[in-house]
């Protein structure tokens, strides 16, 4: 087992994920079952291959693939494939599958263009709750990034509903009913994730730095991606934000992430800039 092992494996991964968003593609357009099946059956391998590919950098380097941007984003997208399945487990909604699979295309696109610079052992980047703060943030964006789809599809569903000739989405979209339920659902469960994902990221910080915040700027705009589905998930149980308002909130809050994933480290340094470099 080696890196060039892993890096073959990341390969075969990312084509299986561009056959899945082939096959949701052509779901969406030609709404043939055999068509999501396949896709399904193929973005499932690829989660395979891509959790061994992860397992088999790890084993070579003494340490997980999150060191630096390229390692970063395979690992976002490892989450989001594990997550897609859970949902389409438990809603068995096809459709999301296009969303995803798109998603999780592009993001492997960018992992196989970005170099993956060697980088040194890092002795603070390790210990459980270091780990537990990567996976419980990785996993609750990554439900967060669902919710954001399903509020896309929300919007194009009740759009073609308003106007009088429906359209291409219509009858290839469920229920809004639907759709805001899975949406709710994805984010209670992002929400509860990330929430316990920072409180672990906050124990870690007074273990390797001696205090719990520093006003790094990834803290800052973590915690405010935080604060809005905080607000959304009240305003809809207190003051009845369903349909549009939550799917917009929704989409609103997961570009906030992806600012505090890319843009934050990017731009204004901080503690987690070198899992973007």
């Amino acid at each position: 087992m080696s890196l060039q092992t892993a890096q073959m494996l990341l390969q075969i991964t990312s084509v299986l994920y561009f056959i899945s968003m082939a096959g949701y593609i052509s779901y969406l357009f030609n709404q043939k079952k055999i068509y999501q099946k396949t896709a399904l059956g193929f973005i499932s391998t690829a989660i395979a291959v891509h959790f061994i590919s992860m397992m088999i950098y790890a084993i070579s380097t003494g340490h997980v693939p999150i060191q630096n941007l390229s390692q970063s984003l395979s690992v976002a997208a490892f989450f989001l494939g594990c997550m897609f399945l859970f949902f389409q487990y438990k809603f068995d909604l096809r459709i999301l599958g296009v969303f995803a699979s798109i998603l999780l295309f592009a993001i492997m696109l960018a992992v196989l263009m970005i170099p993956d610079a060697p980088v040194e052992k890092n002795a603070i980047l390790k210990g459980f709750w270091f780990y537990a703060h990567i996976i419980l943030v990785f996993a609750g964006e990554a439900a967060l990034a669902l919710a954001c789809g399903t509020g896309i599809l929300y919007l194009l569903q009740e759009k073609g509903i308003k106007t009088k000739s429906p359209g291409f989405f219509y009858k290839r979209l469920p229920s809004l009913d639907l759709l805001d339920n899975v949406g709710y659902t994805s984010i209670t469960i992002g929400f509860a994730l990330l929430s316990i994902g920072l409180v672990t990221g906050f124990i870690y910080a007074k273990t390797v730095w001696g205090r719990f915040w520093s006003w790094d700027p990834k803290e800052i705009f973590s915690v405010g991606s935080w604060l809005v589905y905080a607000a959304l998930l009240h305003l809809r149980l207190y003051s009845g934000w369903r349909g549009r308002k939550s799917a917009i909130m929704t989409i609103i809050g997961f570009l906030i992430i992806i600012f505090a994933f890319l843009g934050v480290n990017m731009l204004l340094g901080g503690h987690h800039q070198a899992f973007t470099k």
